[in-house]
């Protein structure tokens, strides 16, 4: 079951990030990632509050909650705006490649990682080397690397997000979990909007878009997030990161970003090996 989680979160967050290329590059990245955030709240309190075990989450839960949700801001902020500068085929595989952080995280708490684990983890980040490389059409290399960094913040924020979630529903119940959870990252991102000064109220015609994200990105999280308490969660995270390779598939479909043997052969190396790790 953790694993069925997984593959439709990945589903969902592979057409969610389509849109995100969509979005990022007609609306300000604070003020279209608070509606995403605001939205999937709006979905999934009625929800939690209907059937959400409040009596069984524990002030440690909420702390977690609070954790993955500040997280989770950091990880959609960077996820964002790698989009808005780089192309999916450059910016997918590298968020894509969060559960290589996980095996790190794992290795320094005395957990042995297997040669066949490295050996994954050196295919992934080698593939993502590649794809760093040759995805250089259009971009200069200023571009490039500053999508390469907010990509990099991405996947340690979905790392992160993903652990202290799964560890607080593991500790509490599952929907108040994702409530706490949404409810955080919007507060953190109107703090940051708050801070800034900036930001434009997005176009009206990017409001059915957005809100189909907040759902999209709702239900994938919800179900990382409930896996924490099935057998096996762990799967749940990583079949979840194959994500960009759908995103990856949906841009060659339906923006006709181009493609090379070399981009796809790394982009495959990537995947690979993430599913390797989780399998």
């Amino acid at each position: 079951m953790s694993l069925m989680f997984g593959l439709i979160a990945a589903l969902a967050w592979g057409i969610h990030d389509l849109l995100v290329r969509h979005v990022s590059q007609r609306s300000h990245l604070l003020t279209a990632l608070l509606v995403v955030l605001a939205s999937g709240a709006l979905v999934v309190a009625p929800v939690a509050a209907a059937y959400g075990d409040w009596s069984a989450i524990t002030p440690r839960s909420y702390g977690l909650s609070i954790a993955t949700g500040a997280c989770f801001g950091l990880a959609s902020l960077g996820l964002y705006g790698a989009f808005a500068i780089g192309p999916v085929r450059l910016v997918a595989p590298i968020v894509g490649a969060f559960p290589v952080l996980s095996v790190g995280w794992a290795s320094v708490n005395g957990i042995p990682v297997t040669v066949p684990e490295f050996v994954a983890v050196l295919a992934i980040v080698a593939g993502v080397a590649l794809v760093a490389i040759l995805s250089n059409d259009t971009r200069n290399r200023g571009e490039r690397a500053h999508a390469i960094t907010l990509a990099l913040l991405a996947a340690l924020g979905f790392a992160t997000t993903f652990a202290f979630g799964q560890a607080a529903s593991r500790l509490g119940a599952d929907f108040p979990v994702i409530l706490c959870t949404r409810a955080a990252a919007v507060a953190a991102m109107a703090l940051l909007l708050l801070a800034t000064r900036g930001g434009q109220r997005p176009a009206a015609a990017l409001f059915p878009p957005l809100v189909l994200m907040g759902v999209l990105d709702t239900t994938a999280l919800g179900l990382v997030t409930a896996a924490g308490s099935l057998d096996r969660s762990e799967y749940a995270a990583v079949a979840a990161s194959l994500f960009g390779l759908i995103t990856i598939l949906l841009a060659r479909v339906f923006l006709h970003e181009p493609m090379t043997r070399g981009k796809w052969g790394a982009a495959v190396m990537v995947f690979v090996g993430i599913g390797y790790l989780g399998f």
